[in-house]
């Protein structure tokens, strides 16, 4: 007979009194699975779509099985690898609330954050420790941490680590973990990199598939409005009509680009809704802020990106928005997952456009039927022109369409004109020829313009011989014979100012005597050295050549010659 209450799937007393005092008493079918086989130490490959209390299927377990034993110094006894910080952050808060009856020390290990709280937890021994891969890598090559400990290792979200690139991070992960060890494996898809990760390193795993995978729940209604245009500023006035015209409690909107993201908060923010902001560029500070104000109720609108489409338990989310449509038909389900949690209603609309053709095709053949419109539906031919999609960059038909805006500012201003329509003398304008030299060309020459004279060519040795002098018509006066002025008397100004100079400051300075002339029979002084005059010697020595005063020792030694 099957177990239906927490009560007969094996847990301790104080794991049922925490379930009972958070306020659960009938159990998902991917608890009522998992948890009997949790309990007894096996290996458990558990596939289930997203909201459907897989946290908890594998919390409760690890609670009643770690009741026992004692946590040493920077050796874990249990390890749980998150894809992203809100994850783990979550996990966290669910052992918080599941192990009010324990004494279990539990710390994060997650970035963003400073590591020196999370390097004093381990100092003092953790029994469950919760990270994302990159930062336990991080701190294990550091010698900060120790696997060898390790009795439990929970892998949450293993689809969404091989998106993220994670599975190199994990399978190095694994090799430090001891063979004798517990593995409970969860995740919404198995692709086949999934499933050659569970065979490498899980012994015997009791797999568990609650439903088909990819599926999504039947408390979501959802919901598909075309969007002729593929111009961003058009695309978000129709999804304020949406908004408006649904009754919207609070709602995640979902980009696929972080960018996108930022345009759209602040779009949100100008015409009057209550926003805020989810990506990956975030500080963990700002990320968390955001997070509380929007489960709070302080947000009522959550822009975000796929970060906080996977494993975020979020209650009471009334609608989910998709402002691009995914580009995997799993994250379409990841999406809309975040509402219709735990039985309650759920809505979900996506705008397309016709560049999203190929990506509706696919969410169409996951779901296994035709989608539902809001209004006319697109027609084939609407569909037609946009099949090959923008993919992960930007079209060549969207760049078309704006060619002098960037993609982060598509307002309602002029679109510039492009460079191939411009007239010539625009182009000649731009470079560097002004209009007047346009003009000037533009312009038919004058009747009595006279033809341009040719001149004849020269060779290479006329042009290299130096042409004859002219005649001069005055010859220049010679410098000496020139009337000599005086310097004051060509200069009144300095004149005035040599004047008053003496009587300033109280002192009478002493005309300066000049150098008498050198005679030609005067022998010239002799010239002192540069160094000599650089360092302020006067002696007239000759500068050091060569290595100068640092001669080495064997080489002042006098070497006599044999007689």
């Amino acid at each position: 007979m099957q177990p239906t209450t927490f009560a007969e799937l094996g847990l301790s007393a104080k794991v049922q009194a925490a379930i009972q005092a958070a306020g659960y008493t009938q159990p998902t079918p991917i608890q009522l699975q998992a948890i009997p086989v949790a309990v007894t130490g096996r290996d458990v490959l558990g596939i289930a779509q997203t909201g459907t209390g897989k946290t908890a299927g594998y919390v409760l377990p690890m609670l009643a099985r770690l009741e026992t034993g004692r946590a040493r110094a920077r050796m874990p006894r249990s390890l749980i690898l998150a894809p992203t910080r809100e994850l783990a952050a979550q996990v966290e808060q669910s052992f918080e609330k599941y192990g009010i009856n324990h004494k279990l020390t539990v710390a994060l290990l997650i970035g963003g954050v400073s590591p020196d709280e999370q390097l004093r937890r381990l100092d003092r021994g953790v029994d469950v420790l919760i990270a994302t891969p990159g930062r336990l890598l991080d701190h294990f090559g550091r010698g900060k941490i120790l696997l060898t400990g390790v009795e439990i290792l929970v892998i949450d979200e293993a689809d969404r680590m091989l998106d993220m690139g994670f599975i190199p991070d994990i399978e190095r992960i694994c090799k430090l973990l001891p063979p004798r060890r517990q593995t409970l494996f969860f995740s919404a898809t198995m692709p086949s990199e999934i499933q050659r990760l569970v065979d490498t390193f899980l012994k015997d795993p009791v797999r568990i598939e609650v439903t088909r995978p990819a599926s999504v729940v039947n408390t979501i209604t959802q919901r598909f409005r075309y969007c002729p245009s593929t111009e961003d500023w058009e695309k978000r006035e129709v999804l304020r009509e949406l908004i408006r015209a649904e009754n919207v409690k609070n709602a995640i909107i979902f980009c696929n680009r972080k960018r996108d993201v930022a345009i759209l908060l602040k779009s949100l923010l100008k015409h009057g809704f209550n926003a805020g902001a989810l990506h990956g560029d975030m500080d963990q500070l700002s990320r968390t802020a955001t997070l509380d104000a929007f489960r709070e109720g302080r947000i009522s609108l959550l822009a975000a990106s796929d970060v906080a489409a996977r494993g975020l338990d979020i209650p009471d989310v009334s609608h989910i928005f998709n402002f691009d449509v995914p580009w995997q038909s799993d994250d379409y389900v990841h999406r809309i997952g975040r509402t219709g949690r735990a039985g309650k209603e759920g809505r979900s609309l996506t705008l397309v456009t016709p560049e999203d053709a190929k990506q509706l095709k696919d969410i169409e053949r996951m779901l296994g039927a035709a989608v539902t419109w809001i209004g006319d539906p697109p027609s084939a031919e609407d569909l037609a022109g946009g099949r090959r999609g923008r993919g992960r960059g930007r079209s060549a038909r969207g760049a078309a369409s704006a060619p002098s805006r960037d993609r982060g500012d598509r307002g309602r201003g002029r679109p510039g004109r492009s460079t191939h329509l411009r007239p010539e003398r625009d182009r000649a304008a731009d470079r560097g020829n002004g209009h007047a030299a346009s003009d000037q060309r533009e312009q038919p020459p004058p009747a009595t313009a006279q033809p341009p004279v040719e001149r004849p060519r020269r060779d290479h040795a006329e042009r290299k011989s130096p042409t004859p002098a002219q005649p001069e018509t005055a010859a220049p006066q010679p410098r000496a014979e020139r009337p000599r002025q005086d310097r004051a008397e060509r200069r009144p100004e300095r004149r005035d100012a040599a004047e008053r100079a003496p009587h300033q400051n109280g002192a009478s300075q002493q005309p300066r005597q000049a150098k008498p002339p050198r005679q030609p029979w005067e022998p010239r002084p002799p010239r002192q050295p540069e160094r000599n005059r650089q360092h302020g010697e006067g002696d007239g020595k000759p500068a050091p050549v060569g290595l100068g005063d640092h001669v080495p020792a064997f080489l002042k030694k006098v070497v006599r010659k044999a007689q």
